[in-house]
């Protein structure tokens, strides 16, 4: 089946009232600045009856009105710093249809197919782009990209749950805070924690070679791991067996589940035992700073804590071992871990020509792992009208070792692990990740 595009327009923001001024803009954040400089895309799935495409555009509009970041463009001020224009020039709005049933794509997961329900993620201005696709069952799937610079997935999921409201003529209460400048230095600074190799690196005069990740397409799968709640809970209470357990409490879910993972794919990938594994966690810092910065901050706040293991010891210890590495490891991602970077961000940072150590275009990680929990967002709350989605899922990200943890539909607490593997290691992983032993 082809998806046939139907239309493609620019929408901007409508406005209750006098519009406000568009020769403004707003610098990025310290924060913004050593996040990954590319769009993300998220896929939406709506089984009938769904809205007709007037409302959703409509709501989107009025959306817009409150987050007047995404339908800006990013530039540079005359420093030469990047800001975000509050320009109006609006956001990418796709339609396109689909002459066939969904049932037909089910199951739908992560693959290449996917790329073709959400706009182009490369070589486009507009900071939000959306794709309507409608299939001939009266199905809906809603393609959608922000540009990370602008939001992180909080942030992101803050505006479809606004944008749904919208859709519904309610009002989209409570408001987006969009002050970046809220994060100030202290006097004097103070450099705790080392941030050279960590979110910054020294300048590479080789740039990533464009397409490098399309070259390992054809050998990388991104496989959805499903874990019930019952499995979750036998894992939760070995992992945090009194051997390993931290003041008697019990680890997470979310520190026994990556634990599990973190030594299964490991065993999966056959890594030698002489290497050292490392994890990149992706931390919230909007309830680790104090004072904490309210849920409605829009723009990226995370940092990343990073356990680390030698194979050796990650596998022959216990599950308790590698919970205690990565409880530990997020633990110091506190608030004065992140006053400590706002310190060296600011002051730092350009005066020694250093730039953000992201990885977003590395095709293999192995043997580390990059992580992303998607545990809290709201994801369910997008309801343009006709209720919530059937069902939601990230698009492919062809990069072996990412790996998205979501909570699973129907909602019953179970969780999905989408983990991006070798073809040739699948096969063993499956065989690992669902057994206690």
């Amino acid at each position: 089946m082809k998806v046939k595009l139907e239309s493609t327009r620019i929408v901007k923001p409508v406005y209750e009232g006098i519009a406000p001024s568009i020769s403004n803009h707003i610098p990025l954040s310290v924060f913004d600045r050593v996040t990954y400089d590319t769009h993300m895309p998220l896929i939406y799935v709506y089984r009938p009856p769904t809205p007709p495409n007037t409302t959703i555009e409509i709501g989107l509009q009025r959306a817009l009105s409150e987050y007047r970041e995404l339908a800006g463009r990013l530039g540079e001020n005359a420093k030469g710093d990047r800001v975000i224009f509050l320009n109006d020039k609006g956001v990418r709005f796709v339609e396109a249809s689909l002459d066939g049933k969904l049932d037909l794509l089910m199951p739908l997961n992560p693959s290449p197919v996917l790329h073709t329900l959400h706009p182009q993620l490369g070589g486009v201005e507009e900071l939000l782009q959306v794709q309507l696709t409608r299939f001939s069952c009266g199905s809906l799937v809603v393609g959608f990209t922000a540009h990370h610079l602008v939001a992180d997935g909080h942030s992101a999921s803050n505006f479809l749950v606004a944008w749904g409201k919208a859709c519904r003529g309610l009002d989209m209460s409570p408001l987006p805070l969009h002050d970046r400048t809220i994060f100030h230095p202290r006097n004097p600074p103070g450099f705790e924690f080392e941030h050279r190799g960590v979110e910054y690196k020294i300048k590479s005069p080789i740039k990533d070679i464009p397409g490098e990740v399309d070259f390992c397409l054809d050998d990388i799968v991104m496989h959805k791991a499903h874990f019930t709640v019952e499995f979750l809970s036998k894992l939760k209470a070995k992992a945090s067996q009194s051997s390993g357990a931290h003041n008697d409490k019990p680890y997470s879910t979310f520190e026994s589940l990556m634990a599990h993972l973190w030594r299964s794919i490991t065993k999966a990938r056959g890594v030698s035992a002489s290497e050292t594994s490392q994890i990149r966690i992706s931390v919230n810092g909007r309830m680790r700073l104090n004072p904490r910065v309210p849920d409605e901050y829009f723009g990226n706040l995370a940092l990343w804590a990073f356990p680390k293991a030698r194979v050796e010891e990650l596998l022959r210890e216990p599950l308790p071992y590698a919970a205690k590495l990565i409880h530990d490891a997020v633990a110091i991602v506190n608030n004065n871990y992140f006053r400590s970077f706002i310190d060296f961000a600011t002051h730092k940072a350009d005066k020694e020509d250093l730039e953000p150590n992201v990885e977003n275009n590395y095709c293999v990680l192995n043997p580390n792992l990059a992580v992303d929990s998607w545990l809290r967002f709201p994801f369910h709350e997008l309801d343009f009208g006709g209720g919530s989605p059937y069902m939601f899922l990230p698009s492919f990200f062809p990069s072996e070792g990412v790996l998205l943890l979501l909570p699973s539909f129907p909602r019953d607490g179970s969780i999905d692990a989408f983990v991006a593997l070798f073809h040739d290691t699948l096969a063993s992983f499956n065989q690992i990740c669902y057994s206690l032993d």
